[in-house]
């Protein structure tokens, strides 16, 4: 498959994907049962992933969205800047952020210490592929998919220069 001047083959199908997000929503489910967390997401790469993932949730619960980039091409910036905001309160909140992907762990690192400084009574991460190796700070990542090696994807959301986001499968960058 061909998306602007790079070429990319299958790598996770949309039924592993599915599979996982339901075990990682069932985790969360045992997690903070009794509770009502406040899940965001943050845009734009995971909107999929958050939708997939919260429609297995059976919990009292509520979603929000915040948008944040640190992204340009195919490389982490490291400058990350938040764009949109949030209305929902958190102070004495149970947070759970959703991700499609934890690369550099720039960008969820500052949202969590953000998160944590406004109140939230606990913050955690949800995010279907988790690159270890490429986490540039200290962060602990609960829920994960897929634990992938530092490989550029794109598919179910995750996008190369605005493209791929709409494939239902998760696409590699050919070597």
């Amino acid at each position: 498959m061909k998306i602007h001047d790079k070429e990319f083959i299958k790598y996770i199908s949309s039924d592993e994907i599915s599979i996982t997000l339901k075990s990682i929503a069932d985790k969360i489910n045992v997690d903070y049962e009794g509770k009502n967390p406040l899940f965001v997401s943050i845009l734009n790469g995971s909107f999929i992933v958050a939708a997939d993932l919260f429609r297995e949730i059976k919990l009292e619960s509520e979603i929000s969205f915040v948008k944040v980039s640190s992204y340009h091409d195919m490389e982490s910036s490291g400058d990350v800047k938040k764009l949109i905001g949030l209305n929902e309160p958190i102070f004495n909140r149970d947070v759970i952020f959703i991700e499609d992907i934890v690369d550099s762990g720039r960008t969820i690192k500052k949202m969590t210490e953000e998160f944590k400084e406004l109140g939230a009574k606990s913050v955690e991460v949800a995010t279907l592929l988790y690159k270890p190796e490429s986490v540039a700070v200290d962060l602990h990542v609960k829920y994960f998919g897929f634990e992938i090696p530092p490989l550029f994807v794109v598919g179910y959301g995750l996008d190369y220069n605005g493209l791929g986001r709409n494939l239902k499968d998760i696409y590699q960058l050919k070597p």
